[in-house]
């Protein structure tokens, strides 16, 4: 640890070694910031630690400059990003070639290099300063703002920018019942997908009887196209452990279980880090900071089956046995892992907990609405321009987050839809765009909050397609175990098979209803009670698009693949071949008069042969 004492014995140490290591601060020298996150570096990032190394010491900067590889910086879309402090100067798409440029223009002269600058789409505009960038400057970033500045493996890294300080002031002077009371005023819900009262789940797991009890983070973020815990995890892993810290000296419990996907090697490998420092500090084991308080993490690795995001199926499998769930109540606050009372929250939920201490809940629900305090999370992705990592208070609309902070819709293309809550949500229409994003308000609509998927949909998106899809997953995740989740999703299957091919009828629309209202009515656990979200909220809003593929035998957004072909327009065909060259299925044959034309029945309709075309004669009808 460099010389600082490897024991902290009472709660103002933490004060001191922040002290000692505040040189760790970015406003103390120049700073260079390279994201990396999982996105950022499968674009090049860890490619980029070398090359500025190397840059740095050949100028004499390596002691001058901080380099520091951070967590998600939020702009997927613009990715590798490096962020050069003081001025936080965002730099977008960079290369290794650009490092040495960045070193010497901007760090050493002050110049900002105009080709890797972020422009406005709209009027072609140049923005330096991060905050200035639209897609920051319109979200409120409380909990990603730490992330800028934090090395996610270096503990004195958090130490510096306040970490623990939250735990030490809980050890230090706070009574369990006064956390849970703080956590209660705050309006905290579980950031996890049903919204439950956090200071309420707490209550009732103290109020439990017994001595053994348990700390159960979930980190099973298994939605298709979510990453808001896993950022969280590689971005800054010691607020998770604080947060659970601080929820075991609330309920009681001196035993924690981080539960992750191994598919998230990067985030596994970080908790871990994070685990071993925290022990190795003493903040972690035997009496922490002296006050007698014992706890201790273990880390539980899951096959990623979604299903485990249900939190009896979650204890199920973190204690080693099958992820499947089982009747409540009992709930886990009353008998959870290893049957004694557990509290289950998921990785953002604990995040916000330091900051809930040391803000103050009052200050902490001046931010979002009446009945949901705070800030969500969100992963905005689908056909929208500007993708990411989006941080908004509680009650900010719809529309603000698409069109606001996302920029609005791809290549101008008109909005179709929007899918919240991951494969167990609901697909919103234009109309709903002024809805504000609530647990309440979400779920009134025929969606619901899920744990911060945000899926934007344009005109060429077929809804019937997407629920039939979201249903497919479903199906492949669902445990089995219950009869109507089962085969009820199985039947709803093959009523959309027989819409998106054109045999479907409008009767299999009220059965299709009837199926998916059983489902969500009688099945047992939240996956297969929210599995009707994509049927029913479609069918809603989009039925006359179901109708188009029973009545019409159309898919109007031309996705589903048997109710479209692709023709070539002879009047417009030049006769190149380009097509038929490209066409695997060899269903574009040459005429006698030398153009060309397509052979239905031997089509797959790829759409390879519209890419390729260059005269603009094959269409879709």
């Amino acid at each position: 640890m460099n010389g600082i004492k490897n024991k902290l014995t009472l709660p103002e140490d933490v004060e001191s070694l922040r002290e000692k290591v505040k040189d760790r601060l970015e406003q103390d020298r120049p700073c260079l910031v390279i994201c990396g996150d999982t996105g950022c570096t499968v674009c090049g990032s860890r490619e980029l630690v070398p090359a500025f190394e190397e840059a740095l010491k050949e100028r004499g900067l390596a002691e001058k400059v901080k380099l520091k590889v951070t967590g998600c910086l939020g702009f997927c879309e613009r990715g590798p990003l490096v962020l050069v402090f003081p001025g936080a100067t965002f730099y977008q798409k960079v290369q290794v070639a650009d490092a040495a440029e960045i070193v010497e223009k901007t760090v050493l002269q002050g110049e900002i290099i105009e080709s890797l600058l972020y422009a406005d789409p709209d009027d072609g505009r140049k923005i330096a300063c991060a905050y200035d960038i639209p897609f920051y400057k319109l979200q409120t970033r409380v909990l990603l703002e730490t992330v800028w500045h934090i090395d996610p493996l270096d503990i004195l890294d958090y130490i510096a920018h306040g970490g623990y300080s939250a735990l030490a002031k809980v050890l230090g002077g706070m009574t369990p019942q006064a956390v849970i009371a703080e956590m209660k005023e705050a309006r905290l819900r579980g950031r996890g997908g049903a919204g439950f009262m956090t200071g309420l789940k707490w209550e009732f797991c103290r109020a439990a009887g017994g001595d053994e009890k348990y700390i159960l983070c979930n980190a099973d973020e298994g939605d298709p196209g979510a990453f808001m815990d896993r950022s969280l995890l590689e971005g800054n892993p010691h607020a998770v452990l604080e947060g659970m810290m601080i929820a075991a000296y609330a309920v009681g419990a001196r035993e924690g279980i981080i539960y992750i996907r191994i598919e998230y090697p990067t985030a596994v490998f970080k908790i871990e880090q994070a685990v071993r420092q925290a022990r190795e500090l003493g903040l972690l084991g035997k009496n922490i900071l002296g006050t007698g308080f014992d706890f201790e993490v273990q880390i539980s690795k899951g096959a990623g089956a979604f299903v485990c995001g249900e939190e009896t199926a979650l204890v199920r499998a973190a204690e080693g046995k099958v992820g499947e769930p089982r009747q409540k109540p009992p709930f886990p606050a009353e008998a959870g892992f290893r049957g004694k009372p557990t509290v289950i929250n998921n990785v953002e939920t604990f995040v916000n907990v330091p900051l809930i201490i040391n803000r103050g809940a009052a200050a902490y629900h001046k931010i979002g609405t009446e009945s949901s305090g705070g800030t969500k999370i969100f992963c905005l992705v689908g056909k929208v321009r500007n993708t990411g990592l989006v941080e908004v208070p509680f009650g900010t609309t719809l529309r603000e987050i698409i069109f606001g902070i996302g920029g609005g819709i791809k290549d101008g293309k008109g909005f179709k839809a929007v899918q919240t809550g991951g494969p167990s949500g609901g697909c919103l229409p234009e109309e709903m765009l002024d809805l504000k994003v609530d647990f309440n308000e979400l779920a009134q609509a025929g969606s619901i909050m899920g744990s911060g998927g945000m899926i934007v949909m344009d005109e060429e998106t077929c809804v019937v397609d997407v629920a039939r899809y979201f249903l497919q997953f479903l199906k492949s995740e669902s445990c089995g175990k219950c009869f109507s989740c089962r085969v009820g999703i199985q039947r709803m299957l093959e009523i959309f098979d027989r819409i998106t091919t054109g045999n479907g009828s409008p009767e299999d629309l009220e059965l299709l209803e009837e199926l998916a209202l059983t489902v969500k009515d009688t099945s047992m656990c939240g996956l297969g009670q929210t599995s009707a979200n994509p049927v029913l909220s479609t069918l809603r809003y989009f039925r006359d698009e179901y109708l188009a593929h029973i009545r019409d035998k159309r898919c109007p957004a031309g996705v589903c693949r048997s109710l479209f072909r692709y023709r070539i327009d002879q009047e417009l065909c030049a006769g190149c071949g380009s097509c038929a060259a490209e066409c695997q299925s060899g269903a574009i044959v040459e005429t006698e008069d030398g153009y060309y034309q397509i052979i239905p029945d031997r089509c797959t309709r790829c759409g390879v042969c519209m890419e390729t075309c260059g005269f603009e004669a094959i269409t879709k009808d």
